[in-house]
């Protein structure tokens, strides 16, 4: 039976093979406590409670192997999945395809292993002094009693915080309906002018071209040079897009589609692509857009507001250009056609035309049977005048007798008589009505002249007034000194009261 030696060191245990001459292990056991002479614990096998006691009781002894798996039952049991970042060093890729490395900081390091079925995932290998980001289990290997992360997926670090930016701002496009299907456009089916958003020295732009030469040589091809990584990449991706529709609204350059795109790369380096303002300019285009962006497995913001998505720039260029053997074929196919139909159409014509033939008769003959025609319709036609005349000749000197009969001028001189006579007598009735009015003028003018007190005034008398204007008739009405007019026959005085006389009653 083997023993073992348990060692303290600070709050942890280590725990060794005595017999074997091992060095001690470094397994951190949470699970036990030690109270003065008592280490308890449990088994995570057996499930039962072990103790230490010290009371005549032999101790129960564990073997390195039950202690380093309790250990790793704990902390597997406690630990759920977790990220952990740091800086991958001492990196091991044995013939197995395991890979092994540590992870560590400015302070501490453990171990880390990520098996062939996980890592055979990953589109990239990380090397040493990268700084990633793990999703892992916490574990311990037993058989060195070594804590370590059992790694589910490894990311270098920038990669998790650009998939957390394009995650919110998909998010964020896809609530404001750049990725509506409503919007998208259908891409043109005789493309002639094709504009390629790229860089000019890129693989793209010669898997593009490569193909349009091979299977549409007549489409003409406008490049837009841009960056497609780096700083500025995105800013100059959106301004070509721009510029694209602006010649496009000017008459400048007429095209037909646009190609947004570049070859493979890591995140980073298709990030341009996943930049707001190229998302927006390709929503603004009026033009319809194809993004080409990366290989198959590459996805990126601008192929959710392109109107087309193209899994490579060999595929767009495929996607917007025919195949011109199938252009050949179907030519020939369209060429069988209208011969065909040019035969059968010359052929009917030749018939029609022998009918026509058969039926067609001299002109001199039918010029004869028309002149004819012509004659006897003149014939007609001065015999219908004739007898039209004659019928309203009549119809107008019946008309001329039955107005003779009812003409009314005998009735206008006899009303000019009578008129003639009224006329006199009004003016006899108006002179004596005119004369009896003027001789009761006269009278009425007497009577007015001896009425008026402008008579009286000619006579020696006067119109006494106040200082107001009212006519005075009564002493009483004015006092000594007060100011009064009199009104004579040849104009006015002003006069003082000097002395009110009232008439004795």
């Amino acid at each position: 039976m083997k023993s073992h030696v348990c060692r303290q060191v600070g709050g942890c245990f280590s725990v060794g093979d005595a017999a074997a001459g091992a060095a001690p292990g470094h397994a951190r056991v949470t699970g036990m406590q030690y109270t003065g002479a008592l280490y308890t614990g449990r088994n995570a096998e057996e499930g039962e409670v072990l103790s230490n006691v010290a009371a005549g009781e032999p101790p129960r002894v564990l073997t390195v192997s039950q202690l380093n798996r309790q250990v790793k039952s704990l902390l597997e049991s406690h630990f759920d999945f977790l990220w952990v970042g740091g800086e991958i060093s001492n990196l091991a890729r044995p013939s197995s395809g395991h890979w092994y490395f540590t992870l560590k900081d400015g302070g501490a390091q453990v171990r880390c292993a990520m098996f062939r079925n996980r890592n055979q995932r990953l589109r990239f290998t990380p090397d040493q002094g990268d700084e990633v980001r793990l999703r892992c289990r916490v574990s311990l290997y037993e058989g060195r009693g070594e804590f370590q992360l059992i790694v589910e997926h490894l990311e270098l670090a920038g990669a998790g915080a650009l998939q957390a930016a394009f995650d919110k701002l998909k998010a964020k496009l896809q609530a404001e309906g750049l990725f509506d299907p409503a919007h998208k456009r259908a891409l043109p089916a005789d493309i002639r002018r094709l504009g390629v958003v790229t860089s000019p020295s890129g693989a793209a732009i010669h898997d593009i071209l490569t193909v349009l030469r091979r299977r549409c040589p007549a489409i003409a091809v406008s490049i837009l040079p841009v960056a497609v990584q780096g700083e500025g990449a995105a800013q100059q991706i959106a301004a070509a897009i721009d510029c694209a529709n602006r010649w496009q609204r000017e008459g400048k350059v007429q095209l037909d589609a646009l190609i947004v795109g570049r070859g493979g790369g890591s995140l980073e380096d298709l990030w341009a692509f996943n930049e707001e303002v190229v998302a927006r300019a390709i929503y603004a285009s009026e033009l319809p857009v194809v993004s080409a962006v990366g290989h198959e497995i590459d996805f990126s913001i601008a192929d959710l507001v392109a109107d087309q998505r193209a899994p490579t720039p060999s595929a767009a260029a495929e996607l917007l250009s025919p195949d011109q053997a199938a252009w050949a074929a179907r030519l020939q196919d369209l060429q069988r056609d209208l011969a065909g139909l040019t035969l059968g159409h010359l052929a009917r014509a030749a018939t029609e035309l022998r009918h026509l033939r058969q039926r067609l008769r001299h002109p001199g003959s039918r010029l004869r049977e028309q002149a004819q025609r012509v004659d006897e319709l003149e014939q007609r036609l001065l015999r219908a005048q004739r007898h039209q005349l004659e019928r309203r000749a009549a119809g107008l000197r019946l008309l001329q007798s039955r107005l003779a009969a009812g003409s009314p001028l005998p009735r206008v001189r006899r009303l000019q008589e009578t008129l003639g006579r009224q006329d006199k007598a009004l003016r006899e009735s108006m002179q004596r009505r005119l004369d009896a009015a003027g001789d009761r003028l006269g009278l009425l003018a007497q009577l007015l002249d001896s009425l008026s007190p402008l008579g009286a005034l000619q006579r020696g008398y006067a119109i006494v007034t106040d200082s107001r204007g009212a006519v005075l008739t009564d002493p009483a009405a004015v006092a000594v000194g007060d100011e009064v007019e009199a009104r004579l026959a040849g104009g006015r005085l002003g006069l003082q009261v000097q002395r009110v006389e009232p008439e004795a009653d």
